[in-house]
């Protein structure tokens, strides 16, 4: 990577290398997307409350923006009440 890095600028010109850029990109999305759902989703998601719970947190850290460690802490109070209930 460091090799690459002073021809960056030329590079990212070429039209090849961005519709190359953007393939690679798609392929690392679809790649991520896998390793999330094969040990996340299917180990910790059981039921709709789980999934409910997981969408919140979702959505308090991409659209409101919430610093993670207090998801992670109002996640972890939530899910503790859930399971008393």
């Amino acid at each position: 990577m460091a090799a690459i890095l002073p021809f960056w600028s030329t590079l990212r010109r070429r039209a090849s290398i961005r519709s190359s850029l953007g393939g690679i990109n798609a392929s690392v999305v679809g790649v991520l997307a896998a390793a999330l759902y094969r040990p996340l989703i299917t180990t910790a998601v059981h039921g709709f409350a789980d999934a409910g719970i997981a969408l919140a947190a979702l959505i308090l850290l991409v659209y409101f923006r919430l610093q993670p460690w207090i998801i992670v802490l109002g996640v972890t109070l939530v899910s503790m009440l859930a399971v008393l209930l």
